[in-house]
């Protein structure tokens, strides 16, 4: 298997704690998988961190980046990143993306990997969603780009935060191709077995 290069952007939404649900897999399965993961804060999306998780980031043990480093590895296509995640990922930052407008390192990395073809994944994280963040999304998709919202899934009749979150990581890890069993899946009919009718109260 040769060595995966991910990067992971944290932008200023709400959310945080799904970031760190999907930097706690990395870190765990980094040299079973042959990770090499860099991360990096947009300003406001660090200080969010600092509200939602507390905790200093670069405990994970990945490089860690400010939103003007513009001469990260990832800013450029020929350090040949395969994937990048920005989660949780502003309205902001999807429009900057849709229009090709770089203001930080998030918004040329994201468009390195448009531009050279790698899978991005936009872990949009707002609501009620306006025409200008719809057809924003839309230019994001058309580019080549996956918006994954965080919207939480609840057949799998998560028990606490955790496994609430790890609904949406799991599917984030699905499409960066990492195998995972942070969730029960999808088996069938809710009234044939399926996990909600197996983890629902009183259930056998």
């Amino acid at each position: 298997m040769s060595v995966r290069r991910i990067v992971v952007a944290v932008s200023g939404a709400s959310g945080a704690p799904y970031a760190v649900r999907l930097l706690e897999f990395l870190s765990v399965h980094r040299d079973e998988l042959e990770l090499d993961v860099h991360l990096v804060f947009s300003k406001t999306g660090r200080l969010i961190w600092g509200d939602e998780v507390g905790t200093d980031p670069a405990d994970y043990g990945f490089p860690v980046y400010k939103p003007g480093e513009m001469t990260a590895p990832f800013a450029s296509g020929s350090a040949r990143f395969d994937a990048m995640v920005i989660v949780p990922c502003s309205a902001g930052t999807v429009g900057r993306i849709a229009t090709g407008v770089s203001t930080n390192l998030i918004g040329r990395a994201a468009d390195v990997m448009l531009k050279e073809r790698k899978k991005l994944l936009l872990v949009v994280r707002e609501m009620p969603y306006s025409l200008v963040l719809l057809r924003a999304m839309t230019t994001v998709t058309e580019a080549g780009g996956l918006v994954l919202p965080a919207s939480p899934s609840f057949y799998s009749a998560p028990a606490d935060r955790t496994e609430l979150l790890d609904t949406v990581t799991a599917r984030v890890l699905d499409h960066l191709g990492f195998d995972n069993d942070l969730v029960t899946r999808w088996s069938g009919s809710l009234t044939s077995g399926g996990a909600i009718a197996r983890n629902a109260p009183g259930a056998p």
